[in-house]
């Protein structure tokens, strides 16, 4: 007899979409800041609980909410800011630019500078609701924590848990003009992204005041055209944005929905409402991208392991049943070619592993997972053809190449040596991939519009730059006894030499790096890399000698 939890993961798999259209109905039809609005934001974040489908159908109710009246919200504003409205604003839209379960937002223009802001505040006796809400579901999920636990291998209370804090964080409007800063510090160097300035001292915990974003709402696609905008060139920048996020900073936008990223009219990516962001830390981030490498290197054991390391399975969960399945995904997808292959459909794939073995997704991971597949949905919509992999596999082979994080060093020789051979081919086709990159980047509409600060910029280069790469490859060469072994027998593979492999690796780069220069850097560089030599070489011999 099928169990009452089993029925409802079925229900939740194959029924169809109008069950999310119907819960929408239902929304509208009770009142605005009733807890379905609250199951509705949990639902939505959750694709190990919920199907893709259903989380679109549930964003819906969460955006499209009536807002408050004016005067409630304008009372709040001045309690909150402690000044009357015409002192601070010369102008303040009558109705409102947006308006969600939690607050909404109004254009204004500051008197004092003359600047266009946007005023997001908070809603009114909203906090207590959360509050009474996340009782409820915490008390449920204490009652379902058994069945949760046996059957689906996942704590229930953690999940309503970790839903609350990021609720709750989203509450407090100090913390988001904390994460804008925190954005527009990362961004600082990069003239393809807009982020909006944060005027903290017109911000408190139910009001935020921040620059006006003057772009082009993502869910008009014609008029995007219409401003004359390469599409091709603003995608590039969202995933590379997207994408830096995610592996470079750790500090990840939660919520990308087509309403919250904006096409400026100089090609850069804009993003508003920085509420709800995920973070990840070094080792998780790490993580993914031994994922990736382990992805590429096939070697789908090490990606089941990679499931517990990043908390999607409890340790000491038995990942070999999972093994088959992993590759099962990755083969049929990755067997179309990079051209077919896109993010929405490994998920999909993913989504039923999810139903069949003890998968938890974690909250952050929730974020990331449902921020990636918003993001790609945008790309499909302005261009149906945009191959998502086909900018974001370029983008971490350069990272591979050329960032000098002794981690991503290691994981770069994990991709190059697979069982103990040297992949010469992998080699080239990492170097393509990341001279694409660059070209890409550097020459993309948004950089010639802004060129005063793509000339301060750090961040895009207008070559492959390996000179770093090489050196640390010379000084491994010297002192790692096991990487100089594996590059001697690289070059004298299959009783050959590789001299053609090797001369056709050189071809790649010759133009994109100065040889004088990095060989130059490497004799500089020489005498401390003896000095660790000699000091690796007589730790060995004082080793042997020990035993």
């Amino acid at each position: 007899m099928t169990s009452w939890l089993d029925g409802m993961k079925k229900l939740f798999h194959i029924a169809p979409a109008s069950f999310a259209t119907f819960y929408v109905t239902w929304g509208h039809l009770s009142s605005k800041q009733d807890r379905s609005y609250h199951l509705a934001l949990v639902l939505a974040n959750r694709p190990d609980i919920i199907r893709e489908d259903y989380m679109n159908e549930l964003c819906i109710l969460q955006d499209d909410v009536p807002p408050v009246p004016n005067q409630v919200a304008f009372s709040i504003i001045e309690e909150e800011l402690g000044q009357p409205l015409e002192r601070l604003f010369s102008k303040i839209s009558s109705e409102t630019i947006a308006a969600a379960s939690l607050g909404q937002v109004y254009r204004a223009t500051l008197r004092e500078t003359g600047e266009d802001v946007a005023i997001k505040v908070q809603r009114p006796g909203i906090e207590p609701i959360i509050y009474r809400d996340l009782f409820l579901f915490r008390t449920l999920a204490s009652f379902l924590n058994g069945i949760s636990l046996q059957k689906l291998g996942c704590n229930a209370e953690l999940i309503v848990d970790e839903f609350g804090e990021k609720l709750l964080e989203e509450l407090d409007y100090t913390l988001e003009a904390t994460n804008i800063e925190d954005f527009l510090e990362n961004f600082k160097d990069d003239p393809t992204v807009k982020i909006p300035q944060v005027y903290k001292q017109l911000s408190g915990s139910r009001v935020l005041v921040m620059e006006w974003i003057d772009g082009i709402r993502c869910t008009d696609p014609q008029a995007i055209k219409e401003a004359g905008i390469d599409v091709e060139g603003f995608l590039t920048v969202g995933v590379s944005a997207a994408l830096r996020q995610l592996l470079e900073f750790g500090l990840f936008h939660g919520d990308p929905h087509p309403g919250n990223i904006f096409a400026m009219r100089d090609g850069r990516i804009a993003y508003v409402d920085f509420g709800n962001v995920a973070v990840l830390s070094q080792q998780n981030k790490q993580i993914l991208i031994d994922a990736v490498v382990h992805a590429v290197n096939e070697d789908y054991a090490e990606m089941a392991n990679d499931f517990t390391r990043l908390g999607f399975l409890a340790r000491g969960t038995d990942v070999a049943p999972i093994i088959p399945a992993l590759e099962a995904i990755w083969q049929n997808s990755a067997g179309k070619g990079l051209a077919d292959f896109n993010f929405r459909s490994v998920t999909g794939k993913f989504n039923q592993l999810v139903y069949n073995y003890p998968i938890r997704i974690p909250e952050r991971f929730s974020l990331v997972i449902r921020s990636l597949l918003t993001q790609e949905g945008i790309c499909f919509t302005l261009k149906p053809d945009f191959k998502f992999l086909e900018v974001a596999y370029p983008y971490v082979a350069k990272r591979l190449l050329t960032d000098p994080n002794p981690a991503l060093r290691e994981r770069l020789i994990q991709v190059l040596f697979k069982d103990g051979a040297f992949q010469w081919k992998r080699l080239e086709n990492l170097i393509v991939l990341a001279k694409e990159n660059v070209s890409k980047m550097s020459s993309n509409p948004a950089l010639k519009k802004n060129s005063s600060q793509a000339a301060r910029s750090q961040q895009l280069e207008s070559k492959l730059d390996l000179t770093e790469t090489i050196k640390d490859g010379a000084r491994m060469f010297l002192i790692d006894a096991g990487i100089r072994r594996q590059l001697i027998l690289a070059f004298n593979e299959d009783s050959k030499l590789h001299v053609e492999e090797l001369v056709d690796v050189y071809r790649l780069v010759e133009d994109q790096i100065d040889m004088p220069s990095v060989a130059l850097e490497v004799l500089q560089d020489l005498p401390s890399v003896v000095r660790d030599f000699m000091l690796s070489w007589s730790d060995s011999i004082l080793s042997d000698r020990r035993y």
